[in-house]
């Protein structure tokens, strides 16, 4: 794709289930001819907006909205306004998002949902982060799981109080995360050997120890660096002892959790 000397453009694979692709751009100058993709595309306006045609029949995506094109599908886009856009986009593969037919995304591409909206806009955060894959695969599969219910998957959308505590299951995964400190462990995986949904497993955890499953991950992780770090052990080989995904890894969540970073916390424990 060649772009204009305005043009700005990011895109990467996470090591995530599911997801093909991220990429972040704002274009100007840039107008896209007709293609299709083998995945689904899952687009957020951030400023701008754009125009697009799908299957020869012209649309608009907004800030306020979700853009969902199905694969395999013809489309274009352009910027609807002289001083461009800015856009994220996540690009599913086709088994990451169960739809009964691609029909309804096609006549109704735009998805106005403010809760869709902004559990968007929150895997893109933490996609961007190395080291975060439990979290973003359970901020995905929230985002799905509404997609689904909008594409007829399901015959109405999820509300939070409508599913029941689960202690149980709760505790099991807690077993499950806490033997698999280190190495971690895949939602999916977590999923298949507790014989539960994903998002009733989230769900699950929250309600009965009050954060989700990532959060307590990474709670336990800092708590194994700051005894590692009082014994003498440098960060680097920390936060591989510990489960992060480097040092720079460890010593965001460190500080975010213990106030200061791995260093300060061990010459003060010296002191």
């Amino acid at each position: 794709m060649a772009a204009g000397s305005r043009d700005r453009v990011r895109a990467w694979r996470p090591a995530v289930p599911g997801v093909a692709e991220v990429f972040h751009a704002r274009f100007v100058d840039h107008a896209y001819p007709s293609h299709t993709h083998e995945t689904w595309t899952l687009l957020i306006v951030d400023d701008g907006a754009v125009r697009y045609d799908l299957d020869r029949h012209e649309h608009g995506a907004v800030p306020a909205s979700v853009t969902l094109l199905p694969p395999h599908v013809a489309h274009d886009g352009r910027s609807a306004r002289p001083e461009g856009f800015r856009k994220r986009v996540v690009y599913l593969d086709d088994a990451a998002l169960h739809a009964p037919s691609v029909g309804r995304a096609v006549d109704h591409p735009a998805v106005d949902d403010p809760v869709l909206r902004r559990r968007v806009d929150q895997l893109h955060h933490v996609l961007a982060q190395p080291g975060e894959e439990l979290a973003a695969q359970s901020r995905l599969a929230f985002v799905t799981e509404r997609l689904a219910a909008h594409l007829g998957a399901r015959p109405d959308l999820p509300h939070h109080g409508r599913h029941r505590r689960d202690p149980g299951l709760a505790h099991r995964l807690r077993d499950l995360l806490d033997a698999r400190l280190v190495e971690g462990l895949a939602l999916d995986e977590a999923a298949r050997l507790l014989h539960a949904h994903p998002t009733h497993l989230v769900r699950a955890f929250g309600a009965e120890f009050g954060l989700p499953p990532h959060r307590y991950l990474t709670g336990r992780r800092v708590d194994r660096a700051r005894r590692l770090v009082l014994e003498g052990m440098a960060p680097a080989a920390v936060a591989t002892a510990a489960g992060f995904h480097d040092q720079a890894h460890l010593t965001r969540h460190f500080r975010r959790v213990v106030g200061t970073t791995p260093g300060r916390f061990a010459a003060r424990g010296a002191s």
